[in-house]
């Protein structure tokens, strides 16, 4: 079962967001990628196993499939993880910025 993360506060929703698009992308290409080496398995064994059917090249194009799908996942989770941890920090700064405003408003007790 996927993991979604329900934001509980609204600041929180564009990390949540963030985390859940990651979440189903890497699924979503995950499959794709699955697939696509699934039909270059599939393209091997047909061309090894039953050699009376002539080479069209179909092994050669499922592999770059394969290769550029693999790629494409790999670089969309890679942008998609760097714009969370960019998040995380500005929503971090932000956090830390509203704790050390508010401790400026609190009255300075004199010690005696």
């Amino acid at each position: 079962m996927v993991d979604l993360h329900t934001p509980e506060k609204f600041q929180d929703f564009p990390n949540a967001l963030i985390t859940n698009m990651i979440t189903l992308a890497t699924g979503g290409f995950g499959v794709v990628v699955g697939l696509a080496w699934t039909e270059v398995i599939k393209a091997v064994v047909k061309d090894y196993v039953d050699p009376f059917l002539g080479k069209n090249g179909s092994l050669i194009s499922l592999t770059i499939y394969a290769a550029i799908m693999t790629l494409l996942a790999v670089l969309v989770t890679m942008q998609l993880t760097q714009i969370q941890k960019r998040l995380t920090a500005l929503s971090e700064r932000f956090t830390k910025k509203k704790l050390d405003s508010t401790n400026l408003t609190e009255p300075v007790k004199k010690s005696k």
